[in-house]
């Protein structure tokens, strides 16, 4: 159930942090960034919950701000490169489809509405103007197909970002089987090996969740998209979200889980 390539499994993972999406805010992720630097320590785990791009000004210096955090612990604390964890979110699934989008059966309508959901912001920090794709996307297979080669090139002179985008992962999981780490949702009737695309679209009431999934007792999220008060009282729900809606809030929640899914600490950027 459990072995597909699309999910790893955190082994002899005593205690997992996890980040939030952070949408670009360069600033406030360097924040937090300093936090798990100053107390992550040997035998922690790191999961990034997607969203690491999108809507900001900042998608190039953000991403590789992420890769020089992972590189160092990697580096200082004798990690495997497993014990750091990339999930996809919406912007990045979105993302690699404008890398495609030569393949779309309708690039123009595409294009469009992944503007509107912040893919521009991160095109931009690439150095495509959003006029100049738009303007592409009503052109032939040929021309967009010319374009998407030279937007892969581009990605190419930025270290790490090219592996980032090819190494997203569905979910991630301690090897306990109790506590689950997504994007945005899981469809609870079904198991994990036959989810869709709800790990990063959501599912309908998902945080009320008010019982476990599976053998999963907590599920710890990155996005979620209406305001509430997931954050309170969190120890004793199943789903744990660590974000702060609205989209125009920079903040960037991050947390530390023990692998039986109690919480340990929860902070967010300054």
């Amino acid at each position: 159930m459990y072995t597909q390539s699309r999910f790893v499994e955190l082994k002899y993972s005593k205690k997992i942090w996890a980040v939030g999406s952070i949408h670009s805010h360069f600033d406030s992720f360097n924040s937090i960034k300093k936090y798990i630097l100053k107390h992550f320590i040997y035998g922690d785990k790191l999961v990034f919950l997607g969203n690491i791009v999108g809507f900001g000004k900042h998608s190039t210096e953000t991403l590789s701000s992420v890769i020089n955090l992972r590189n160092h612990l990697l580096s200082n604390f004798i990690l495997k490169t497993q014990d750091i964890v990339f999930l996809r979110g919406a912007q990045e699934e979105m993302f690699l489809k404008l890398l495609q989008l030569q393949t779309a059966p309708n690039p123009q309508d595409i294009v469009q509405w992944m503007f509107e959901h912040g893919v521009d912001k991160t095109a931009n920090s690439y150095g495509f103007s959003t006029e100049e794709i738009i303007d592409v996307s009503n052109q032939g297979t040929l021309s967009i197909s010319r374009w998407t080669t030279k937007l892969n090139k581009i990605i190419d002179k930025f270290p790490g970002h090219k592996e980032y985008f090819s190494n997203l992962y569905h979910a991630a999981f301690s090897d306990t089987k109790k506590i689950l780490f997504v994007n945005r949702g899981v469809d609870i009737s079904r198991p994990l090996s036959a989810q869709s695309d709800c790990f990063w679209w959501g599912y309908q009431n998902f945080s009320k969740l008010n019982k476990p999934y599976s053998t999963f007792v907590k599920i710890v999220r990155g996005y979620e998209a209406s305001l509430n008060d997931s954050l309170n009282n969190i120890q004793n729900k199943v789903v744990c979200s660590l974000y702060k809606a609205p989209l125009t809030n920079n903040k960037i929640v991050a947390g530390l889980f023990s692998d039986s899914g109690e919480v340990l600490d929860l902070f967010e950027s300054k």
